[in-house]
């Protein structure tokens, strides 16, 4: 079972359609899982109606997929944009930062970070080091 974490907490994974990966090489994508050793500049062109990008994180210790979430906001995406696997409470802000609209994380992970310290980190806009800065 998966947890979803947004700003407001923990939720059910509400997404039921599935996705689809890149070597798929299906037209009518409505939702993409990319790897972490994507180059954003080879999907960015599927994007059109693809209502939501997944980027895997496999290990806590590999920030490419805030690389990719960057590149691929920058280019244009608006759609959904999730991150998936060892992501952990302190690097929310960093996900959010980056364009991520969600993390989706395994049930034993969300019983190791309860929802308490996701929420801390939850207004990722106040506390930036930018913001520290000029407090």
């Amino acid at each position: 079972m998966t947890v979803i974490v947004t700003d407001s907490g923990f939720s059910p994974d509400d997404w039921t359609r599935g996705f689809s990966t890149p070597e798929d090489g299906t037209n009518d994508v409505v939702a993409l899982d990319l790897p972490p050793d994507t180059d954003p500049d080879t999907v960015i062109d599927r994007l059109n109606g693809v209502e939501m990008v997944r980027i895997a994180f496999p290990s806590f210790a590999d920030g490419r997929g805030f690389t990719i979430a960057r590149t691929l906001r920058r280019k244009g995406y608006t759609g959904r944009l999730r991150a998936r696997g060892h992501v952990l409470a302190d690097q929310y802000a960093m996900a959010r930062r980056s364009g991520f609209d969600e993390v989706e994380i395994d049930q034993s992970l969300a019983e190791r970070q309860p929802e308490a310290q996701w929420l801390a980190r939850a207004d990722w806009k106040k506390h930036d080091y930018q913001a520290r800065l000029r407090g």
